[in-house]
């Protein structure tokens, strides 16, 4: 579909129509050593904290709920759709989507979709530092 690095629009709707999987993003463009991210998700991820990154969401489509640990406590935050969430590095969290959404993530070229930190993966989570597009 596009290269990560070309100077050519993207369209998120088409972006996101260009694969299935859920919980695997793939890399709509760069921006210095930043990846900015588009996934399918749906049910949960897994529990995970990045230790040297923050993490950006943005919610294009349905809702996604985020499952929080810090300071001895666990809170939910929920995203309904055109709401961003950064989890602040170092955060235990574990996103998930009872019905479904569509999500634009930015985060260091590199980063684990897992985090440097994670319970055991399930089989539907994608442990990836993104997929191209196309």
């Amino acid at each position: 579909m596009s290269d990560p690095s070309s100077n050519d629009p993207i369209a998120l709707t088409q972006a996101l129509a260009s694969f299935e999987d859920l919980w695997s993003p793939r890399i709509v463009t760069r921006v210095n050593d930043y990846d900015v991210r588009v996934a399918k998700v749906a049910g949960e991820h897994v529990w995970h904290a990045h230790d040297d990154t923050d993490e950006f969401f943005l919610v294009l489509d349905g809702e996604l709920r985020i499952a929080l640990r810090e300071d001895g406590t666990e809170r939910t935050v929920t995203l309904a759709k055109g709401s961003v969430f950064t989890v602040p590095r170092g955060v235990e969290h574990r996103p998930y989507a009872p019905s479904g959404a569509s999500i634009l993530l930015f985060e260091p070229t590199g980063t684990l979709s897992v985090g440097d930190r994670h319970e055991e993966i399930p089989d539907h989570v994608d442990a990836t530092t993104g997929h191209a597009l196309g």
